[in-house]
């Protein structure tokens, strides 16, 4: 049983921190394979305590540790929580976990055995903001999208219903998720904390005229 204390207010906790070269968008889907010791034993021990774990997006070093290597990774992340774990053999997870809210990393720790800690301080919800009318083909485009994608049973869901094609945040989160974009551009997105401006910004790089084309032309199709 899982509970959210912080739910009520921004709170300090400290989480285990999974760096990863990707920006996960909170309501994402993020399935993992598991192999290295530290992080074997970092799910391991969410699923004895029924905690969650934090992943971070990489700015250097590499996903799989090497000795002498440095990583260093952004300060805002996303909390996620196990949905499903799988064991195929002997020293290697299948993981499906689900991206639930952000956090700011205030203090980042290694410890002796690699996993990463941090104090991290939650960050406040944000704000339910309708989609304002001349944004609207974004959430056409999205349902289209997600309709053709959800075509393919599978488990977990990773778009489960109630969608939320009139809130900005919802909406913007799915485009940051689904659009073919670079990391450092999709932090840029994921990092903000006002979600119009956020779906404004994609709505500068989705053309209107035609669905699954940016402004430039490229194609934009989630």
């Amino acid at each position: 049983m899982h509970d959210d204390p912080f739910r009520d207010g921004p709170l300090e906790l400290d989480l285990p921190l999974f760096p990863l070269g990707t920006v996960v968008f909170p309501g994402a889907l993020l399935p993992l394979q598991i192999f290295e010791l530290r992080y074997l034993q970092m799910v391991g021990a969410c699923e004895r305590q029924g905690t969650d774990f934090g992943v971070v997006t990489l700015t250097s070093g590499r996903e799989v540790h090497r000795p002498g290597q440095e990583e260093r990774f952004e300060a805002i992340g996303t909390r996620m929580r196990l949905l499903q774990v799988e064991r195929p053999q002997a020293g290697l997870l299948h993981i499906w976990c689900r991206a639930l809210d952000r956090f700011e990393v205030l203090i980042p720790q290694r410890r002796a055995d690699g996993l990463w800690h941090g104090q991290v301080r939650m960050l406040e919800p944000e704000p339910a903001v309708p989609v304002p009318e001349h944004l609207c083909y974004l959430s056409r485009q999205m349902t289209h999208a997600l309709e053709r994608l959800g075509r393919e049973a599978l488990a977990p869901e990773p778009w489960p219903q109630p969608w939320q094609p009139d809130d900005c945040g919802w909406l913007s989160h799915r485009w940051g998720e689904l659009l073919p974009l670079p990391a450092a551009l999709k932090y840029r997105l994921f990092a903000l904390r006002e979600p119009l401006l956020r779906l404004e910004l994609v709505g500068d790089m989705v053309s209107p005229e035609k669905p699954g084309q940016t402004a430039s032309g490229k194609s934009s199709s989630p």
